[in-house]
């Protein structure tokens, strides 16, 4: 599956969707395959602040434990609860219904500087 050219990817596997001050958060198609089966999603609470590079939670798979980090400060605004209930989201849907978390992002300069989509599957052999 071909990574969304809307959305914008970091050098760890997450993908960044901008609207506006809201940023979505997700793991690429990639990073979905190398985890393999997820098996559990834990996202910080909703408010809590994030700093650029900062951790807005974690996903598991029967492989390893993963961090999933923010190219940008923001503040947690909304969490997936379905990703909660059905980690297999993140494999089956990664750019659609296995969205992890949205952001409130004061400055997206950063992620906007981020390669898109396609630059990202060019470089991982998509």
């Amino acid at each position: 599956m071909p990574t969304p050219t809307d959305c914008r990817v970091s050098d760890t596997h997450e993908w960044f969707r901008v609207q506006g001050s809201t940023v979505t958060v997700g793991i690429t198609q990639h990073a979905a395959d190398q985890l393999t089966d997820v098996t559990y999603v834990a996202m910080k609470p909703l408010g809590t602040a994030v700093a650029a590079g900062g951790s807005v939670g974690e996903v598991e798979s029967v492989k390893i434990t993963s961090d999933i980090y923010s190219a940008a400060a923001g503040k947690i605004v909304a969490v997936n609860d379905d990703v909660v209930k059905d980690p297999s989201l993140v494999n089956s849907d990664p750019y659609g219904k296995g969205w992890l978390v949205k952001l409130d992002v004061a400055d997206t300069s950063a992620i906007n500087a981020l390669p898109d989509g396609a630059a990202y599957d060019k470089k991982h052999g998509h």
